[in-house]
């Protein structure tokens, strides 16, 4: 079926040629190794970066159990983005560390598969998850915590070959 035209000039390969949502078929596509990276930060007060460094947040360990959220997240995006296909990740690794100048904690996904398609929604669903786990674990002892800056940095693999955010 033709792909419909976006604004910008390129395909849409979500819509259809009657405009409706579908899924791509991906099936003709070759199995390569494909990675993405996504980042956000997770902007709080001093004192609650202090509670979570210290390891005495009341629900346990924040960035351990972000991390675990995370990964998991990133394997159920499938379930989570109705358009996504299933995939067997190879790689799901989680970098939150702390940035005293926000101050509060950068999170880092890298995603890793080798398949027809590409991983920028699992990269960004980790990320995304890990950010919101970090606030629920202790909105508590503060509710004005900002989840900023979410975005897929790289991405290396598939047709389009390599990219990488403007810095």
């Amino acid at each position: 079926m033709p792909k419909k035209p976006s604004k910008a000039g390129t395909a849409l390969t979500h819509i259809d040629s009657k405009g409706e949502a579908r899924m791509v078929d991906v099936a003709a596509k070759p199995a390569t190794e494909r990675v993405a990276v996504a980042e956000g930060r997770v902007v709080m007060a001093r004192s609650t970066l202090k509670l979570i460094a210290s390891g005495n947040a009341k629900k346990g360990d924040v960035l351990g159990t972000a991390r675990i959220a995370g990964i998991m997240a990133a394997k159920r995006t499938s379930e989570l983005i109705p358009l996504c296909h299933p995939l067997a990740l190879s790689k799901v690794e989680l970098a939150i560390d702390p940035d005293p100048k926000l101050p509060g904690y950068r999170v880092r996904a890298t995603v890793k598969v080798t398949g027809p398609t590409g991983v920028e929604m699992e990269a960004l669903t980790a990320v995304s998850v890990a950010c919101l786990t970090i606030y629920d674990m202790v909105k508590a002892v503060e509710r004005g915590i900002r989840i900023e800056g979410v975005r897929l940095v790289e991405k290396v693999g598939g047709k389009s070959g390599h990219w990488r955010a403007p810095i």
